[in-house]
């Protein structure tokens, strides 16, 4: 099956799983609330995706939380996408057409480009929040999927006879790489000296599916993706995440979780292993007054991507009002990647309703420089 370079990151997304070789992966932005607040999570989630965002959070509410989310982002990194779609287009027998030979250079040098990539993430999953007095307990049925496609092979433009004569446009190759991480998580936390601390721990076994495929880029062509990843490689470990919480007044809290502090290892597609390397996040929450919330979340771990020279180091920020005893909550926020001095600070936004014990939520961002998208939702039973 082929599909059009114009299309190739809604593929990618859509398959949640583009192929990998490299020794960490990038933070998740995970479920719509988090999402609409600029990809904030650590010190605000209590409900049942506290089991992904910071264990310690399942303590600080007696709820019982049912929940189903789902959602990924898409970044076309220096226009690739718009370059590959016009070499799809490009004509090299139009040998009557004086700007080809040009045009041709220019999208190969916009290919060729340093930095030029597709970056894809997602999640999705089932998960589960319970209590017993101060001692929360909570389990998730989910899939963590990241990876990215960049140029291999330099795709060249030129011309043999010189000046005047048909150009020639030698094909190139995007490489594909990625990673699942299928995961079946057990989380416990722990609230004390009424809810001022809270500790957290989740135990995860991860089964791991390791891609690394590649597409030839050739003019007048589509680009394939959908049947160049091949079969994944698979195997299995574990994962421990731990999390904390100190809220000194009802209005104010902090929080930090270190997750896969064991160093998680998996079977690299071709040979070779990925670790997935710690990653650490602080969050911090403040609650002007008992309706509104505002909070930020900061990587205090670089991060790598499956692009190389790609790192991720996120400072996130996020604002909720919530309206009519929490039956509307509206969201916005903004995150940047603080590796990347060029990036911009990308928006989001956010929408939430409740009724009674039911919740529906929906988030999402654009990127208008790098035209990265990014889309979340969510429904659940709270009780």
């Amino acid at each position: 099956m082929r599909c059009s370079p114009s299309l190739c990151i809604g593929v990618l997304l859509a398959a949640s799983a583009l192929p990998s070789q490299v020794s960490a992966v990038e933070f998740v932005i995970s479920g719509p609330r988090a999402m609409g607040m600029g990809g904030a999570g650590v010190a605000v989630t209590t409900n049942a995706l506290a089991t992904y965002w910071n264990p310690a959070g399942l303590a600080m509410t007696q709820t019982v939380d049912i929940r189903v989310q789902g959602g990924g982002s898409a970044i076309d990194r220096l226009g690739l996408g718009e370059a590959l779609h016009d070499l799809e287009n490009l004509d090299t027998t139009n040998t009557s057409d004086p700007n080809l030979p040009a045009r041709a250079r220019d999208i190969a040098d916009r290919i060729n480009r340093p930095g030029a990539a597709v970056s894809v993430n997602g999640s999705a999953g089932l998960y589960l929040k319970g209590h017993l007095g101060e001692h929360a307990f909570g389990f998730n049925v989910s899939d963590v999927a990241t990876g990215g496609g960049f140029v291999s092979t330099p795709v060249q433009a030129t011309q043999p006879g010189g000046p005047g004569s048909p150009i020639s446009v030698v094909p190139g190759q995007m490489a594909l790489r990625g990673l699942e991480a299928r995961q079946l998580a057990f989380s416990y936390a722990y609230a004390f000296s009424d809810k001022t601390f809270a500790i957290g721990i989740t135990a995860k076994v991860i089964q791991g599916a390791s891609y690394n495929g590649s597409t030839p880029l050739e003019a007048g062509s589509g680009v394939s993706t959908t049947d160049r990843f091949g079969k994944p490689t698979i195997s299995t470990t574990y994962g421990i995440d731990l999390g904390a919480i100190y809220r000194p007044s009802s209005w104010f809290r902090v929080a930090v979780v270190a997750k896969d502090i064991n160093k998680p290892t998996f079977d690299a597609d071709g040979g070779g292993e990925i670790k997935l390397e710690p990653q650490v996040r602080f969050g911090v929450a403040v609650n002007p007054y008992s309706t509104l919330t505002l909070t930020a979340d900061v990587d205090a771990t670089s991060n790598k991507t499956f692009v190389p020279g790609v790192k991720s180091q996120l400072l996130s920020l996020g604002l909720e009002q919530t309206i009519l005893s929490e039956f509307l909550s509206f969201r916005i926020g903004t995150f940047k990647n603080m590796q990347d001095a060029s990036t911009p600070f990308v928006p989001t936004a956010g929408l939430g309703l409740r009724w009674f014990n039911f919740r529906a939520d929906a988030g999402g961002g654009y990127d208008f420089r790098e035209k990265g998208a990014l889309v979340s939702a969510s429904i659940s039973l709270t009780f």
